[in-house]
């Protein structure tokens, strides 16, 4: 991997790492746990996806678990939102919505970047864009004994999915690395805000 791709994944972890802490802390203050249960469901939010996905390429061990920087970052967003939540409660839902979108766009490009370095199929690099921006997510709604939401309605695996694929697409057709990521993020993003400003969801099929 040249070194700007690889400065430009670490950059795009870092940022959605920071992102998704603070999304996963602000699920745990909602939920009343005190401080200890706040920072861990922020952590395994931050870097739930990007573990999985490193240990789906196998890169052992896994980047979070190899150095200092993203579990630094992931604690400092966590801590972020502890000590500033009754700002955050302030702030409008859609707002914070937004935010946990540029979350899931930065890791998913993470996903396909990784997937792209360790020449993948580009089937498994959407899967891993899918895994890298969802998983963090699902790991913290599955120890808060919720059901996952990549497994109700809502349109977030789906804008991950979409924003993979649009990466994929690019890179094939030969566009850089860092205008392929931006591409992919972007779509990703704007998937998801569009999905949340017009109440997109998935179709749920009713037995009868």
């Amino acid at each position: 991997m040249k070194t700007e791709d690889s400065q430009l994944l670490r950059a795009i972890d870092l940022a959605g790492t920071f992102v998704l802490a603070i999304q996963g802390a602000s699920i745990g203050a909602e939920k009343n746990l005190d401080f200890l249960g706040v920072m861990v469901i922020s952590l395994v939010t931050a870097m739930g996806g990007g573990i999985a996905r490193d240990l789906l390429v196998g890169e052992h061990p896994p980047e979070a678990l190899r150095g200092w920087p993203i579990p630094a970052v992931a604690l400092a967003g966590g801590l972020f939102t502890i000590f500033s939540f009754h700002v955050i409660e302030q702030v409008p839902e859609m707002a914070l919505l937004t935010v946990d979108a540029l979350g899931l766009a930065l890791l998913a490009v993470s996903g396909v970047e990784k997937a792209i370095e360790y020449k993948l199929t580009p089937i498994a690099a959407v899967i891993m864009g899918a895994i890298a921006g969802t998983g963090g997510l699902t790991a913290g709604e599955v120890l808060l004994a919720q059901i996952p939401t990549i497994l109700r309605t809502d349109f977030l695996a789906s804008a991950a999915i979409i924003g993979a694929i649009a990466m994929v697409i690019a890179r094939k057709l030969g566009l850089g690395a860092n205008w392929s990521a931006l591409l992919g993020g972007a779509v990703c993003f704007v998937s998801r805000t569009i999905a949340i400003w017009q109440h997109w969801h998935l179709p749920t099929p009713h037995l009868h």
